[in-house]
């Protein structure tokens, strides 16, 4: 079977010798058009005029775009029709693009949208979480998530804690930016190019715009160059603008943002706030948590109720608690639209609870390790139920925490640090075990589906549709992989076809972590279709009366008795087409028994967990503030690996994002709103140089997991989560630096924060000191 073995990614020699094409690599129409934004100079203003008269005067300029030319709805909001494409009276945070200029090229589109006027009021801004709180400015509120009387547990617990938690949000920082070609066809129909994972939806959101339905506008996807969900939403309002010039012009038309202009005009991840009040007894047992979650939308709502829905699920991680109530509100500021980004806000809530645990086991003196643990969710029925309801059948966090601890000498290392903090008064050592327990499945119900689309040619090659977009992740190789598996044929007889809404419709998003079990299953479901087909045709050259014994292997036919009579599967193939026996076959899945009850907050959302385990080790200068990542070691459960190359890669490569979002990457707006972190020389992302040469990743073996696609469990997000062991492992060398039972530490820890945490530590290690020589 090709299911489990180390296959390169099926583009990884194109992509290695730069012959890999993505969107706007491809053989230009004759007759392209480029268009280039006029963007807003104020975060909140109303717009008094527009005056585009003198873009005319450039030489290739084409038309100008505004809301006068979008022939249906100018909106392209995806939950709630609340985000205008071309804003008409007021700007929603600064940045937004009023109007778009056409031109012949992209620089003759640069100079008219520079000789576009446009007359602004300021208003006042919203530009933070704390600023919408206090000014009551919130797209929605969530239904709470609790079980049982956290009021009451708390007052009963032993020991209460109270504080608050900020993360900053995240840049997608793909190497593509948002990209996209419209192409007319001359008879009312559109094909569109877009680096979109969800070209489904992109195709449902030009037809609103345009008025058209979904049958006369065909969307492709070649492939990504990255998108770590800043693609799932967000590539929609770019392809529609390409669209209504399309439309406005009769002529293609396409979209390809710089650099600074993608990072001021595309969401991030979501900015959170977490307030809270925890009670635990002298072990450190969690009794009681009483939680409010605040995630900062942006200007309009995007994905944000589903992004703060799955940050209430995760806001307990890995830990069972008796007593919990978690609140939610979507901030509405007046900053760029927030949408997904890997974990898509699992990572948010869960970093609350590990800052938690770890002010717990600092009040009571104890190894945040051991904190840890103590609460883990266990085996029986009360403590292996989450607060929604759902059970952890498949709990794996003893296996993956202990594997961990064993292989990185946990233990035997944390000795030596404390040794080494003992020797060095400037220089400080950190190591930190954090576990990440993540569910799997989109938190809408309706999206956990996929299809697929399976044509085998007379000669015997394949071509394979299914409803995933590739975006470096590796989902066509595992597919590739799947279909070979499945229908017992060598890989080289498959070419795997662009993704497109004419060959396989109503695709859900590649997201969520679900594109390899949710395609694989429908790609599966067509080749036994397929399968069935030739083995009723097959059974009449191998002279059997039955097909329920025949093997599909290697390229060959046979009976699993009687092994030396074998027809090779071209045979079968030419035979099937004489015969007129359809060689053409579609595939469906739908995800089995999860339900939500969105009024209780209750159900079974995830049809199973992935766990996994990292121990970081950090050294902190005390004098910089900087840190040094000196070893890192993982276990993860990946079930049974479809690929453990490219399962490999999604985990170093979900870590170090992970790694970069909680300790190097920080967003910075002015207080006029502006994004000043717009460029890679002032936002800051992981390289080389950050990852350490000791990386040790370990796939948890013995670990098939039941009815998933060849037993094998989602990889693309958990991974993301490791990295908490990053930042708790720098708190650790903080901490050393004094004598104290808190450490207070922003996100993203960055040198200058890592130096006034350093100073808060002293400080309240020389009061201490103060007050006991006076004692």
């Amino acid at each position: 079977m090709s299911v489990g073995k180390h296959k390169p990614h099926e583009s990884a020699e194109l992509h290695v010798t730069g012959k890999a094409i993505y969107t706007d690599e491809q053989r230009p129409p004759l007759g392209m058009l480029s268009v280039y934004p006029v963007i807003a100079p104020h975060a909140k203003a109303k717009i008094l005029s527009i005056d585009t008269s003198k873009a005319a005067e450039v030489e290739g300029f084409v038309t100008v775009l505004t809301a006068e030319d979008v022939p249906g709805r100018n909106n392209t909001g995806v939950i709630v029709q609340d985000e205008v494409l071309f804003p008409t009276e007021e700007i929603s945070y600064w940045g937004q693009a009023v109007v778009w200029a056409v031109g012949e090229t992209e620089e003759a589109a640069r100079l008219a949208a520079s000789k576009v006027t446009i007359d602004y009021e300021p208003l006042e801004p919203i530009l933070s979480i704390k600023d919408a709180i206090s000014h009551h400015s919130f797209h929605s509120k969530a239904h709470p998530v609790k079980r049982g009387n956290v009021q009451t547990a708390l007052e009963n617990s032993a020991f209460t804690l109270s504080g608050e938690v900020s993360v900053n949000g995240q840049d997608h920082f793909y190497l593509e930016t948002q990209t996209s070609w419209v192409i007319p066809d001359g008879e009312g129909n559109y094909q569109v190019y877009s680096s979109t994972q969800h070209p489904t939806e992109t195709q449902v959101i030009i037809g609103r715009v345009l008025n058209l339905p979904s049958n006369q506008i065909t969307v492709t996807c070649i492939r990504m160059g990255g998108a770590f969900g800043g693609k799932e939403s967000q590539a929609n309002p770019y392809a529609a603008i390409a669209a209504i010039a399309a439309h406005k012009t009769g002529r293609p038309v396409r979209v390809k943002l710089k650099r600074s202009h993608d990072m001021t005009l595309t969401g991030k991840r979501h900015g959170f706030l977490g307030i809270y009040q925890v009670g635990f007894s002298e072990t450190g047992k969690i009794m009681a948590l009483d939680v409010d979650l605040y995630a900062d939308g942006g200007w309009s709502l995007d994905l944000s109720p589903p992004v703060l829905l799955r940050a209430m699920l995760h806001v307990d991680n890995a830990y069972y608690i008796p007593d919990v109530e978690v609140r939610g509100a979507i901030a509405k500021t007046n900053k760029v639209s927030n949408t997904a980004y890997r974990g898509f806000g699992g990572p948010q809530g869960m970093i609350v609870i590990e800052d938690i645990v770890d002010r717990i086991a600092r009040t009571l003196n104890l190894p945040p390790e051991l904190v840890r643990e103590r609460n883990f969710y266990y085996g029986s029925d009360e403590t292996n139920t989450t607060h929604y309801g759902q059970e952890l059948f498949d709990n794996r966090l003893d296996r993956v925490w202990s594997e961990v601890q064993a292989n990185a000498n946990f233990a035997e290392r944390k000795i030596a640090i404390a040794e080494f903090n003992q020797a060095h008064r400037y220089k400080k050592r950190g190591i930190a075990i954090t576990p990440v327990k993540f569910g799997i499945s989109f938190n809408k119900t309706q999206y956990n589906q996929a299809g697929a689309l399976i044509h085998i040619y007379t000669d015997g090659s394949i071509q394979l549709n299914h409803g995933g977009t590739e975006m470096g992740q590796g989902l066509h190789t595992k597919m590739l992989q799947v279909a070979a598996s499945s229908l017992g044929v060598k890989l080289d007889r498959f070419r795997m076809m662009n993704t497109s809404t004419d060959k396989v419709p109503n695709s859900s998003a590649t997201a969520a972590s679900s594109g390899s079990d949710l395609n694989g299953q429908a790609i599966k479901n067509a080749c036994e279709t397929l399968k069935a087909r030739l083995a009723n045709v097959a059974i009449q050259l191998l002279d059997l009366d039955t097909p329920e014994d025949l093997v599909f292997e290697d390229d060959w036919i046979y009976c699993r008795s009687y092994p030396s009579a074998r027809v090779s599967f071209a045979e079968v193939v030419d035979r099937a087409y004489n015969a007129r026996v359809s060689l053409s076959a579609t595939g469906y899945y739908r995800t089995p028994n999860i339900h939500w009850n969105p009024e209780t907050c209750t159900g079974r959302p995830f049809y199973y967990f992935a766990y996994g385990a990292a121990v970081s080790e950090v050294e902190v200068d005390g004098f910089t503030g900087t840190y040094k990542l000196r070893q890192v070691d993982i276990v993860h459960d990946v079930g049974e690996s479809l690929n453990p190359l490219v399962d490999r890669g999604q985990v170093e490569g979900g870590f170090v994002q992970g790694m970069g979002w909680l300790t190097m990457e920080e967003l910075v707006w002015d207080e006029q709103g502006r994004l000043r972190t717009d460029a890679p020389s002032t936002y800051k992302i992981p390289t080389i140089c950050e990852i350490p040469e000791a990386f040790n990743v370990h796939l948890l073996k013995r670990a098939a997991q039941d009815g998933v696609i060849y037993g094998s469990k989602a990889v693309g997000e958990p991974p993301f989560m490791l990295a908490m062991s990053v930042r708790e492992a720098i708190r650790a060398a903080i901490a050393a630096f004094g004598q104290t039972d808190t450490v207070s530490l922003p996100s993203p820890a960055t040198p200058e924060t890592v130096l006034w945490a350093i100073e808060s530590v002293r400080t309240h290690s020389s009061q201490e000191v103060t007050v006991s020589s006076e004692a």
